[in-house]
């Protein structure tokens, strides 16, 4: 059986204050109250901006030996006016600095807009033979040209995991393609207006995607699962739905609004 990872996609809303995070505990130990009660997460703010390296030093310093940082590529390499080559340098750049997580660092993510089709396929092979291996990672490829087996069989050349995407459209069979698989569970942006309870209950969908997720974790070490905001109104409360289903030890937060549901 694969080990679960399941955590949140960012973790500094203010939503959450009050709710997840006690009133008293000021934002600057957020990361390191997270860190009580998952053992990974996904950086959205690296997607806007790479990290300094001392920056990336006081996030791993802020969380236990056992926590895992999922990082996300800045849009300046995987959202830039093509070739995708002449993003090399600065990616190479961002992965300098994001080793000084040393073995907190889990996955970086690459998650490509959805122009971004086959006909970028070549680019995307120079790009992936140009990339360090001594890091993990994992392609949110969007487009539905890239749904093919020889999609599969690249990202199984470079040992990159293929991401499930869950928008609340009907997701694609991704294979796996490497020793660990990475799910992001994500709904539809803007869909609530706050971010601060299960607002939509996701029980079985969740419930599905665990069957899925079984049926394609054969030869696959870790499950990496981030939920945002987004998919149900409360990022925190569904990734302890689905820790729970699949049987990961759940350390429960107090909420003073107990009582109400969805």
């Amino acid at each position: 059986m694969p080990h679960w990872r399941i955590g949140t996609i960012g973790f500094g809303y203010s939503d959450w204050q009050g709710v997840f995070y006690p009133k008293d505990v000021k934002s600057a130990d957020h990361l390191a109250f997270y860190a009580k009660h998952f053992d990974t997460l996904e950086l959205d703010t690296t997607f806007h901006a790479a990290p300094t390296a001392d920056r990336v030093r006081k996030w791993a310093a802020a969380v236990p030996e056992v926590f895992r940082f999922c990082v996300k590529t800045p849009k300046d390499v995987t959202h830039a006016p093509p070739p995708l080559t002449k993003r090399i340098e600065p990616m190479l750049a961002f992965l300098d600095a994001v080793r000084e997580f040393g073995e907190k660092l889990g996955v970086v993510l690459l998650q490509f807009p959805p122009s971004f089709d086959t006909g970028d396929g070549r680019e995307l092979e120079k790009f992936l033979r140009a990339l360090p291996t001594d890091v993990r990672y994992a392609l949110e490829l969007r487009h539905a040209s890239w749904n093919t087996d020889a999609t599969a069989q690249l990202l199984r050349d470079f040992r990159c995991c293929r991401v499930a995407g869950d928008y609340f459209d009907e997701p694609w069979d991704v294979p796996a393609t490497t020793d660990f698989l990475y799910v992001r569970w994500i709904g539809e942006h803007g869909r609530f207006p706050t971010l601060d309870r299960e607002q939509l209950d996701v029980t079985e969908r969740l419930a599905w995607w665990k069957r899925r997720i079984d049926s394609a974790a054969k030869g696959v070490d870790t499950v990496w699962g981030l939920v945002n905001n987004d998919f149900s109104g409360y990022a925190v409360g569904t990734a302890n739905r689905m820790k729970k289903l699949v049987g990961v030890e759940v350390k429960e937060v107090e909420d003073p609004r107990q009582g109400e549901l969805f």
